[in-house]
């Protein structure tokens, strides 16, 4: 059952945010988007919503009230700021030496304030698994190929990385090959670690197809917020990495189009398997 009447959906660039608008639009659900300047992409430009800045921390609450949205959803990528040269509204002033705190500890801490502003003013904040149902990953292989032991040996020592790291506020993809970390996500994000690996030579990653692309929530991170997505370009760039395959955690990780995830993964020949905690301990 649906917990809110309209919901406010604060769009960053990426696919999700549209996926978003189109289950509220096929709902016959209200929504008000608040596009991201600078990141959300140009093809929400024509769905009832407003632009603001990262930093318009009040003209966004205002708008949420004004549209009378009762629900929030932060949905998409958006790039730290320099916050140096932000631009910042009397509210986003004010929040400013508690967001810059939070950006010392990672961008979880930092999302983390958004998140309880935007509660704090009334607001039901929710994750996109919620907005849209049918997104989160399932158990196993969603296509034709499936990991083989290797695979899953990669598969623990990098979701074991993640887990090391999670203190670090690092990243929540990790790229290991034959038992060999190949590649952290950081700052610049799955797509840019994907571009990366595929810059290194076959040798040192033990084969011109060899490694998994892992993706999970860092421990600890506020689940509402930024979970691990793929979708099919995601496919497109491990298969240009020269990897077999991308694991994701079931049910704590997203799928854009994800028929279109699996007909990529099949013709590319790799796999995309949701990993339980079962596939994580030693055999």
């Amino acid at each position: 059952m649906v917990r809110w009447r309209k919901l406010g959906i604060l769009a960053g660039g990426g696919a999700l945010p549209e996926r978003i608008a189109a289950s509220c639009a096929e709902r016959a659900a209200e929504f008000h988007i608040i596009r991201i300047g600078g990141a959300a992409s140009p093809a929400l430009a024509s769905l009832p919503g407003d632009d603001c800045g990262i930093g318009e921390i009040g003209k966004i609450l205002r708008l949420l009230k004004a549209e009378n949205c009762d629900a929030a959803v932060f949905a998409g990528t958006v790039k730290r700021p320099n916050f140096t040269s932000l631009k910042v509204d009397w509210r986003g002033a004010a929040l400013m030496p508690k967001i810059i705190a939070a950006a010392a500890t990672g961008d979880g801490a930092l999302l983390g304030v958004l998140v309880d502003t935007v509660e704090a003013e009334g607001f039901l904040v929710i994750g996109a698994d919620e907005a849209v149902q049918g997104l989160e990953a399932s158990p196993g292989a969603l296509g034709a190929h499936r990991p083989d032991d290797n695979d899953f040996r990669d598969m623990r020592k990098a979701a074991a990385v993640i887990n090391a790291l999670g203190p670090f506020d690092v990243g929540q993809a990790a790229i290991v090959a034959n038992g060999l970390v190949i590649a952290i996500e950081a700052a610049e994000g799955t797509d840019g670690m994907l571009r990366r690996c595929a810059e290194l030579a076959d040798d040192v990653r033990g084969g011109s197809r060899a490694g998994i692309l892992l993706k999970r929530p860092k421990p600890g991170q506020e689940l509402r917020v930024d979970l691990p997505v793929i979708g099919p370009e995601t496919i497109r760039k491990a298969e240009k990495a020269g990897l077999r395959g991308v694991a994701v955690e079931a049910g704590f990780a997203l799928i854009i189009d994800r028929d279109e995830v699996i007909r990529c993964a099949d013709e590319a020949g790799l796999f995309v398997y949701g990993f339980l905690d079962i596939d994580m301990r030693e055999s």
